[in-house]
């Protein structure tokens, strides 16, 4: 039996999955089993099934300076966090690791050179993926085979594969895209209110008076989100307020139909040319509901009126999972990419 580990990196802090995989067992529909998994194609495709037996989650998010994501940061977290999983399931190492971070394609160069010398040193692990966290979340949602996911939450990124390389769109972080995402509707929703509160037009009463109660008054906001390394998960925080108020607020609903139409223009770039295309929906964002799910659907019927809405299979530590269990098991089917999907042992060879 093998143990592997999945991560889960984002903006909201990390979450830690252990899991056991059987070499040789057919893992059925490939479906994964036990707390928090799921049956069906979210699971590991092929050889070997697995079986989540322990979980566990940090609330800090891992930093981010000016060489990219703190590699000595997650470390201090990931470490302590494998010696409690493994603990709690009587196991002594782990055979494979899966790391889903944002920021990885564009902020991942310390990740790529650190962690595999140091969780070869630490923990014994040879088999390593580094994967941006739309590759993590692809992989929950869909599994191994070709699609499209769009992944929500603080910010937004769509990939999509033919499972011969992978097409990105957005991801490019709440100052210069994530278009569509938490952090953007948030921000949206901030400058409306501030807007009402200078007088200026296209203003929202209802959206100044949810900023107050949120953030206190106007003249404050800027103090309280500028000087934040944590500042677009501050803005996204927001983005709730913003869909509570779409129901009677006509400026709160357009910030939503536009984030739908972000999303779906992004969704379009990405699935593969030819033949049918599923499209995923993951991330903490959808749980708005149904005022920025109604524009959604009806914005990807327009503009991918080949393509099927499905739900995601499962959450992106579970997609990480998926990709350390077929590393395990010889079974990886995703394409590696140097900035989405680093194989380190692979490009040793």
């Amino acid at each position: 039996m093998n143990w592997v580990l999945g991560v889960d990196s984002g903006g909201s802090g990390l979450r830690f999955a252990l899991a056991s995989t059987t070499p040789g067992e057919t893992g059925g529909t490939g479906g994964v089993d036990g707390p928090g998994g799921v049956d069906g194609p979210g699971g590991v495709d092929g050889p070997g099934g697995v079986t989540v037996v322990a979980t566990s989650a940090s609330t800090e998010p891992v930093r981010t300076g000016p060489s990219g994501i703190d590699a000595g940061h997650l470390l201090a977290q990931l470490l302590p966090a494998v010696d409690t999983l493994l603990a709690q399931a009587g196991a002594d190492c782990v055979s494979a690791v899966a790391i889903g971070a944002a920021g990885m394609a564009s902020l991942g160069d310390g990740l790529r050179a650190e962690l595999p010398g140091a969780l070869e040193r630490s923990l014994g692990v040879r088999r390593l993926a580094l994967a941006a966290d739309a590759v993590t979340a692809y992989a929950g949602a869909l599994g191994q085979r070709p699609g499209a996911v769009v992944a929500a939450g603080t910010g937004m990124i769509a990939l999509g594969t033919d499972l011969t390389g992978w097409h990105r769109a957005d991801g490019w972080g709440h100052l210069l895209g994530d278009c569509g995402g938490g952090a953007w509707i948030g921000r949206a929703g901030l400058e409306a209110a501030l807007r009402a509160h200078d007088g200026r037009r296209g203003g929202s009463p209802a959206l100044l008076s949810r900023m107050r109660e949120r953030f206190g008054p106007a003249p404050e906001l800027p103090g309280l989100v500028y000087p934040r390394t944590d500042r677009a998960a501050v803005l996204a925080s927001f983005a709730p307020d913003v869909a509570r108020c779409a129901a009677v607020d006509p400026v709160a609903a357009e910030i939503l139909s536009a984030a739908a139409r972000h999303v779906a223009e992004s969704a379009a770039a990405v699935c593969p040319p030819s033949g049918p295309c599923e499209v995923a929906l993951t991330g903490g964002l959808f749980k708005l509901g149904a005022p920025l799910l109604t524009p959604l659907r009806a914005e990807l019927a327009g503009q991918l009126p080949h393509a099927r809405t499905v739900s995601a299979a499962a959450e992106p530590v579970t997609g990480a999972l998926i990709i350390a269990g077929a590393l395990a098991t010889d079974s990886l089917r995703l394409p590696p990419d140097p900035l989405l999907l680093c194989i380190p042992a692979q490009q040793d060879r």
